[in-house]
């Protein structure tokens, strides 16, 4: 059987201990700093992304659409006048500075005669079943169409009012609503029974610095690795 050339060769054979692994190094290398620079990429468009959502918080609230957009509307700053009814449905949440709390959501029925759905925010566990009377108030808060919704997410316990995400579509066919929610910002109420959970870019993942520094990192092991091997290989045609 005929052997390549370049292992007849010894000098040819000394030379391809350098080349391929030279080679493999700088190829390795490229691809995680493609990668890398592609995040980088990737970070400055999701930051401003989260810029004009930001923007979208601060901004002067706007009446609320009739009917609003699930994309183009998301997360618009509304105001709305109305009645905020006792009919409500608790989703099981946490908070970091809390703990496990319920989100309370109710039926808002709008003075233009509209039936919309209200995040008001939080309540702690004992206060799941308190009664909350119905009070007319001025609201202001954000248009949020949340997608907390996986494989791993429980089912309803509808006997116990218990909800373990915010399903838009379901909490509207329960509460006899549009499916249409407002996360609460500000409330005309005076003495407000339940502590509002704005919406804000906090909540929003970018994990996209975390990945450049992990490819650029993994790019500079390569490259540590490759040059260890070469001088170990050069320190081995030595002995």
């Amino acid at each position: 059987m005929m052997l390549p050339a370049i292992f007849l060769c010894p000098e040819r054979h000394a030379l391809a201990r350098y080349i391929l692994p030279l080679i493999f190094g700088i190829v390795g290398t490229a691809i995680l700093v493609s990668l890398g620079t592609w995040q980088v990429k990737r970070l400055h468009e999701k930051q401003g992304v989260l810029a004009e959502i930001d923007a979208r918080f601060a901004a002067a609230p706007a009446p609320l659409p009739d009917p609003p957009d699930p994309v183009a509307d998301r997360f618009l700053s509304v105001s709305a006048e109305g009645v905020i009814t006792d009919q409500e449905l608790h989703v099981l949440a946490s908070t970091r500075d809390v703990g496990a709390v319920y989100r309370v959501i109710s039926a808002f029925e709008t003075s233009d005669g509209r039936r919309i759905m209200l995040d008001r925010g939080w309540i702690k566990p004992p206060q799941k079943d308190a009664p909350r009377p119905e009070v007319e108030a001025r609201i202001n808060g954000n248009l949020h169409w949340p997608n907390e919704i996986d494989s791993y997410t429980p089912e309803t316990d509808v006997a116990k009012n218990i909800w373990f995400a915010r399903d838009v579509v379901s909490m509207a066919a329960a509460l006899n609503a549009e499916p249409v929610l407002i996360i609460l910002r500000t409330t005309s109420e005076t003495d407000p029974p339940v502590t509002p959970l704005p919406v804000d870019s906090a909540g929003i993942p970018n994990d996209h610095l975390e990945y450049v520094l992990t490819w650029y990192g993994l790019a500079i092991v390569w490259v540590a690795m490759t040059l260890y091997y070469l001088r170990r290989q050069r320190k081995m045609k030595k002995a």
